[in-house]
């Protein structure tokens, strides 16, 4: 998968009972716009939602969005049910406003990372900064994910 010419497909979406749909919306279309194939479950999805769609569309990567704190709640045991599905390996990314309160950004990210997901990005995060990584971590080709103007 890494390296070759097809386009990255990402499964993205929003994790457990939150209905906050714009962050969503904002990140598919800049996916899309950077040359991914983008599999967008929308809100209210489980765990499962995730990993069905990451199988059935063999994705390089999930993206898990929660902005109302309740995020690391419903992302324990997410690697682990990855791995019992064969899809041990996948890119796992978590980004939003993941835990309620005000709380040390590194704290959390370690946490994060601890449960199996290769990034974390806290509230605000630009798209840009989200696609840049993602780019370098899933070894996109020239061809993939590469703005008109660069």
């Amino acid at each position: 998968m890494n390296g070759d010419k097809r386009k990255k497909t990402v499964v993205l979406g929003v994790l457990g009972v939150d209905a906050h749909v714009v962050g969503n919306k904002v990140m598919a279309y800049s996916l899309e716009s950077e040359g991914f194939q983008v599999v967008n479950i929308g809100i209210f999805s489980s765990q499962e939602d995730f990993i069905r769609a990451a199988i059935e569309t063999a994705a390089d990567a999930l993206l898990v969005g929660s902005l109302c704190g309740h995020g690391e709640l419903e992302c324990r045991g997410f690697r682990e049910k990855c791995i019992e599905a064969g899809i041990g390996q996948i890119h796992l990314v978590a980004g939003g406003n993941l835990v309620v309160g005000k709380q040390n950004w590194e704290e959390v990210e370690k946490r994060f990372k601890e449960m199996g997901f290769n990034r974390v990005y806290p509230p605000g995060v630009s798209p840009k900064k989200v696609i840049e990584e993602l780019k370098k971590d899933l070894k996109c080709s020239s061809e993939i994910g590469v703005r008109s103007s660069e």
